[in-house]
């Protein structure tokens, strides 16, 4: 009966100890076979060009990968690689008001992707990713232009992401 007191009292103290942890970065890349991952610079070929686009986009998508996995980000060589270009960059006016003046004009980004992997070819692909934005059509682009660009850049980065490494 005293044995069972004693298991009472140190119970909570032994389950203090305890931690579960989990992270959750959702990449499924086996370590073992797959060290890098090559991730070219995406040049801005769409008819209208914000000319920071380009590195801004490239530089987004090596950081997800330094950020979320193991693998040796290069520019050229990996065992995965990405390349691709910047297709699109368009303003298109979304509602009307009642002046007939667009109230609001969306900003939208395509990029078309090219992922190899090296270790299983059967993983790889071509794929168009496209994001946009809506603002208010009483202010000018370039008052905008910035903080949509990061969080459409953001997007499609975590998009590629999830199709070449987590497979979600």
């Amino acid at each position: 009966m005293a044995c069972r007191k004693w298991i009472y009292l140190l119970l909570p103290l032994m389950l203090q100890g305890c931690v579960i942890s989990y992270k959750f970065n959702g990449a499924s890349i086996d370590y073992a076979t797959t060290h890098s991952i090559a991730v070219a610079d995406f040049p801005n070929n769409a008819a209208l060009v914000y000319p920071p686009l380009s590195s801004d986009l490239s530089e987004g998508i090596r950081d997800l990968y330094q950020r979320q996995t193991r693998l040796q980000v290069l520019r050229k060589g990996g065992d995965l690689e990405l390349e691709g270009e910047i297709t699109g960059y368009t303003l298109t006016p979304m509602s009307i008001s009642a002046d007939s003046y667009s109230a609001e004009t969306r900003l939208t980004i395509t990029v078309q992707v090219h992922f190899t992997n090296n270790v299983n070819p059967e993983e790889s692909f071509d794929k168009t990713y496209t994001s946009y934005q809506n603002f208010d059509s009483s202010k000018l682009l370039t008052d905008v232009q910035e903080e949509l660009c990061a969080t459409m850049i953001k997007e499609i980065a975590e998009n590629i992401y999830n199709d070449t490494v987590a497979k979600w």
